[in-house]
């Protein structure tokens, strides 16, 4: 589930002045690490894989995990994007009964 919390920025608006702080202020986010790139997961319980779908994400992307919960950090150990397509990724993972292998997510690329 993506977490997009800071506004986008349109292409143009009439008011050049309002078009330009808008433009400052998200050059500001991105330089103080306030990036729509987030988001967060609950693996699959009792499987081995499990799939993230989030339109940022393309072949190349680079995938960086945190786990939120006990769960999750304990899931961490095997995790790996095992395929990568544009729209989503292939986790796969040791294979847990628990129901909270909580992770947030950051996507670059």
């Amino acid at each position: 589930m993506a977490d997009n919390q800071f506004p986008q920025v349109p292409l143009s608006i009439p008011d050049t002045g309002q078009h330009l702080r808008l433009v400052s202020t998200s050059l500001n986010n991105t330089i103080n690490g306030k990036l729509n790139s987030t988001g967060a997961i609950t693996l699959t319980a009792s499987a081995t894989s499990t799939t993230l779908t989030d339109a940022r994400i393309g072949g190349n992307s680079v995938i960086l995990f945190m786990p939120t919960t006990t769960n999750g950090r304990t899931a961490l150990n095997t995790l790996h994007v095992s395929a990568r397509s544009n729209g989503s990724a292939t986790l796969t993972h040791a294979s847990s009964g628990n129901t909270d292998q909580n992770l947030s997510y950051c996507v670059i690329g």
